[in-house]
């Protein structure tokens, strides 16, 4: 009979086989984005997208039963999964992505032990990789001096980063680049001096667009504006270059939570996080490894980032400002910008919804186009807290509308459930404190957030104020997905007219209602409490209110048109003169 050693060597070998393998996957998944850019081959994209969302899970069930038919009962066992996790460090140590691969296997453990008996000793809650790890410098910028001919210097950037089919118009894409930067300067940087533009090699591709990611190095080494250039295709065989954009919040932006994951080849995703990070300090590792579609090492990060927080603070957990959830209990702690939602056991009378139900939901949007109007969550099982970061009432809160999911053992807190979610402010506490300018972009920001995930084929249901958040750049965020639909399930109808005039007074309508129907002249209850927000929204989104608008993007959608979002405004566009659509 096998002995332990040999059984935790099996399972170690077994798991690297199966992370190679997602690994070998997901990179075809990531290389197969330039052809389906220079094809314009947009809903293969999407496939491409979701497929490798889902890739992680499928590979972890392939794996988890693998390790059974290897060591039989043997992988229930604690002290081989002692040793399998020393054998398994042993072979990843080298590796170039040793860091996902500790990821990997925590998942194999979690999966097969349901997320239970969560130990050190057998996962990795912390990394033993050894201390500063870092795989093998690959080379992953190209760079070009700043001396010589500006337009030359772009020419050759645009040939190095070609396409299989042609530009468009290359010399108008170099003059709109060139006059560009010229009315743009980059500070402390000198056209023509001994600043360097390093770009990273591999393309960063999502839904129709492409980009280069660079930035701007002063010559003393010091300065790093980050750029990013976006690259579209025309659908008629030709690209060209949309803009550029050298802002760090509008590059922030480009990578930020509300995004899907884009797709690019990093055989060495260590390399590429870092230096990502160098152009946007302000985002956490875990935000960029998400950003690349490394969702599950996010995840890792995360937590990682959790410990470190609550080992360095000393406040408490309190209730997440704004309007409670008739779904989700939220709560947050004031010194780290995350908050965590657990779903309620009882809902509002009014929510037609279960708990399955929610849960579906959420996966959605995880699998979705996110349109930079839905926040990423994270999803964890059998999180544990401190239980004396909560107060007392917080903590009385949870055990009563939570009872299945929150309990107290001993001097810890176990939540069986729950998603974390970047913080923001609720819409409708922002709009409270807002003076004129702020509150016009807002609320030019929320129609413009209904409009974008309509796009996207996403119809909130719900859209109180109080279901969104705005970020620190502004923008407005949709983040309660408990009632979210497909836009293309919805039945948007018209209010039809009063029967007699005591029908406008009765307190149920006088018309049937079913399930999906939508009825978008209704909208204007949720601003009619303000005279000034609506004026605004009437101005400028009053389409919202006409069926025939949403009947419009339906009916693109099932036509299979895959409507342009961006991230980044229309009027950063370069004018392509008769070629503008």
């Amino acid at each position: 009979m096998s002995t332990d050693a040999q059984r935790a060597d099996a399972i170690a070998q077994t798991i690297v086989r199966g992370f190679d393998h997602y690994r070998a996957r997901f990179e075809q998944l990531s290389a197969g984005a330039r052809q389906r850019f220079e094809r314009a081959d947009w809903h293969g994209m999407q496939s491409a997208t979701t497929e490798r969302v889902d890739l992680y899970d499928q590979s972890v069930g392939q794996t988890v039963e693998q390790c059974h038919a290897a060591v039989g009962s043997a992988l229930s066992s604690d002290q081989v999964w002692k040793r399998a996790k020393r054998a398994y460090v042993a072979l990843i140590v080298e590796r170039p992505h040793g860091e996902l691969a500790e990821t990997y296997f925590n998942s194999i453990y979690c999966r097969t032990f349901a997320h239970q008996a969560i130990d050190e000793e057998k996962i990795f809650i912390r990394s033993e990789l050894p201390p500063n790890w870092s795989p093998p410098a690959t080379g992953i910028l190209n760079r070009y001096p700043l001396r010589g001919s500006l337009p030359r210097l772009i020419g050759k950037i645009l040939d190095d980063y070609a396409f299989c089919i042609p530009y468009e118009n290359r010399r108008r894409d170099i003059r709109n680049l060139v006059r560009y930067i010229k009315e743009h300067p980059v500070d402390g940087v000198r056209v023509g001096g001994d600043a360097v533009l390093e770009i990273i090699k591999s393309v960063f591709y999502r839904n129709k667009g492409a980009y280069l990611v660079g930035r701007v190095v002063g010559a003393d080494g010091k300065r790093g504006m980050p750029f990013v250039m976006p690259v579209l295709n025309n659908e008629r065989g030709g690209v060209y270059v949309d803009t550029l954009i050298l802002n760090p919040d509008e590059v922030s932006i480009i990578f930020s939570f509300t995004r899907s994951y884009f797709m690019v080849e990093a055989p060495v995703p260590f390399e590429y996080v870092r230096f990502l990070q160098q152009l946007m300090p302000g985002k956490q590792l875990y935000e960029l490894y998400s950003s690349l579609g490394f969702y599950k090492h996010g995840k890792t990060v995360f937590y990682r980032d959790f410990l470190d927080h609550m080992a360095a603070s000393s406040d408490q957990f309190v209730v997440a400002p704004g309007i409670k959830g008739m779904v989700m209990a939220v709560f947050t702690l004031p010194s780290l910008d995350v908050v965590f939602k657990i779903i309620k056991d009882r809902f509002h009378p009014t929510k037609e919804v279960d708990r399955d139900t929610v849960l579906a939901k959420y996966r959605l949007v995880k699998r979705h186009d996110k349109a930079g109007r839905m926040a990423d969550t994270q999803e964890f099982s059998n999180f544990v807290f401190e239980r004396d970061r909560f107060s007392d009432e917080l903590l009385a809160e949870l055990l009563q509308v939570a009872p299945s999911s929150v309990s107290v053992e001993g001097d810890k807190v176990r939540v069986r459930h729950l998603w974390t979610e970047r913080r923001m402010i609720p819409l409708n506490l922002y709009i409270d404190d807002a003076d004129e300018a702020r509150l016009n972009d807002a609320i030019d920001e929320y129609g413009n957030a209904i409009r974008q995930l309509a796009a996207a084929n996403i119809f909130p249901g719900d859209m109180l104020f109080k279901n969104f958040g705005v970020t620190r750049h502004g923008r407005v965020v949709f983040y309660d997905y408990d009632e979210i639909l497909y836009l293309t399930e919805c039945n948007f109808r018209r209010v039809p007219p009063p029967r007699y005039p005591e029908d406008e007074l009765a307190s149920e309508p006088w018309y049937s209602v079913a399930p999906n129907d939508v009825f978008p002249e209704e909208f204007a209850a949720y601003l009619a409490s303000r005279a000034d927000v609506r004026r605004v929204f009437m101005q400028r989104h009053r389409e919202i209110f006409d069926p025939a608008y949403w009947q419009g993007l339906q009916e693109a959608i099932i036509a299979g048109e895959v409507v342009d979002v961006f991230p980044y405004r229309r009027r950063k566009r370069f004018d392509r003169g008769a070629q503008w659509l």
